[in-house]
């Protein structure tokens, strides 16, 4: 028998395999989303929205492509927070963890936003509060039966919300073919042709435009890494953590890049044109491209889909507040426990889904832009966590594939992440750099005066 301090122990349960974690990804990423970040892109990149996501998927790829060497260098839930502490500095780690906070909390709040939009388009006289209150119960109740009920409850929704996008892409190409867009009959002088460039690249493209439009965009993959946060509920997670990211990232790219090109030959002047609520597209896209009964029905499965992108992301979230407090660098007795029969982290989801109620308070647009904030800071340092651990610190370079895989392609997910960061919202940025600041004051106190090292997590401290 096992008489070891660690044999009573509640933990994380490995119980996901490959196609659970892509679910649960593609899920997070919740593809739909396309049709509510059109309109701010279009504005944003000049009416190229397909080329912005072409340029924040080839970052994300680079950048999931880090993730992959990380996660086989440290299989754990804590993801970029993890990778940064042990191949960088415990201090950095902590930093790193404490902006990636911020992106993980409020991804949950954008779910509740978009679900209430599409509820309130379908029943104006409620109040709104009633929408926030019970959606944020329910993506609190799932997630306290563990990750494998949030691939379950996942797995259909995701199944059904490319189908809806199928017929969705289908619909805009037939009006296209027979000659018609949101302005009218198409000519020459007022619109793309079906088969075109121009939503791609042409005359008046800037590439400055491209990339602030691909930095609204990187909220839109952000599935992608809290996949990581899985790690200590994957099964063989250095192989099948890696796969799934790139996977996930790469069929959410090809989803949104044909979606969206023919959205824009649909769609081909300034948003302000089609749409009374540039930043809140959706229900006006569907009414415009398959009328009011289509809209009706895409938008209650709309419903559900945030709900499920939701769910997945109140799992990340307290998957990261549970590696940070197991290691003690905020308090291990609220946020570092495992339930004994459950196996999930049941106080961070109660937080979690306290935190998910003030989108009652705030804007979609607010949100998007703060999780940006935090999601770049993950990708920047993922990305030189690589070059330190197997470059600067175990000298893995041996080979022309070692140069490639460890120097070359997070030098250049760097680079694509650092463009995004500077076409970052002022506002965005001041309020991540406040956020910044009140954990580098936290680290100050944990550290007494940075003078006692950063915690860290030990096996032999359970």
């Amino acid at each position: 028998m096992n008489t070891s301090p660690t044999s009573n122990v509640a933990r994380l349960q490995r119980n996901l395999g490959l196609w659970h974690v892509i679910i649960i990804g593609l899920a997070y990423i919740q593809p739909m989303t396309l049709l509510d970040t059109f309109g701010m892109v279009s504005k944003e990149s000049g009416g190229h929205v397909p080329m912005s996501y072409i340029f924040a998927l080839v970052a994300i790829l680079l950048t999931s492509i880090s993730y992959g060497h990380m996660i086989r260098a440290y299989p754990s839930s804590g993801s970029a927070y993890t990778y940064t502490q042990k191949s960088i500095n415990p201090s950095m780690g902590f930093m790193v963890g404490w902006s990636s906070w911020l992106d993980y909390l409020l991804s949950p709040l954008v779910n509740i936003i978009l679900a209430v939009i599409y509820l309130e388009a379908l029943f104006p006289a409620v109040n709104h509060w009633v929408w926030v209150i019970g959606l944020t119960a329910l993506m609190t109740g799932v997630n306290l039966f563990g990750s494998k009920a949030v691939a379950y409850f996942n797995s259909w929704i995701v199944f059904v919300q490319l189908a809806v996008i199928a017929v969705f892409v289908f619909l805009t190409y037939n009006a296209l073919s027979a000659g018609q867009n949101a302005d009218g009959i198409i000519s020459p002088e007022n619109a793309y042709h079906l088969w075109s460039m121009a939503p791609f690249w042409d005359s008046m493209t800037s590439v400055a435009a491209l990339i602030t439009g691909a930095t609204i965009l990187c909220f839109s993959f952000t599935g992608f890494d809290a996949l990581s946060t899985l790690a200590e509920e994957t099964k063989d997670a250095k192989n099948t953590l890696p796969k799934a990211m790139i996977l996930t990232t790469l069929i959410a790219g090809v989803v949104f890049i044909i979606s969206t090109y023919f959205m824009q030959l649909y769609f081909p002047n300034h948003p302000e044109t089609y749409f009374k609520l540039v930043d809140e597209t959706q229900p006006e896209i569907l009414e415009a491209v398959g009328g009011a009964v289509f809209k009706a029905v895409v938008l209650g499965f709309a419903i559900v889909t945030v709900m499920a992108s939701g769910i997945s992301a109140h799992a990340g979230v307290s998957r990261l507040m549970y590696v940070m407090g197991r290691d003690g660098v905020i308090s291990k007795n609220i946020f570092g426990k495992i339930h004994p029969t459950l196996f999930t982290p049941v106080n961070n989801i109660l937080i979690a889904g306290v935190v998910a109620l003030t989108a009652g308070f705030v804007t979609l647009e607010s949100v998007v832009n703060l999780i940006s904030f935090g999601a770049l800071t993950a990708f920047s340092f993922v990305n030189i966590s690589v070059l330190f651990h197997y470059v600067f610190r175990n000298k893995y370079v041996h080979n022309a594939k070692d140069v490639l895989s460890y120097i070359i392609i997070p030098i250049a997910g760097f680079i694509s992440v650092f463009l995004m960061w500077l076409k970052v919202d002022k506002l965005t940025f001041e309020v991540g750099l406040f956020w910044a600041a009140i954990g580098f004051i936290w680290l100050g106190v944990k550290t007494r005066g940075f003078k006692a090292p950063v915690p860290q997590f030990k096996e032999e401290d359970v």
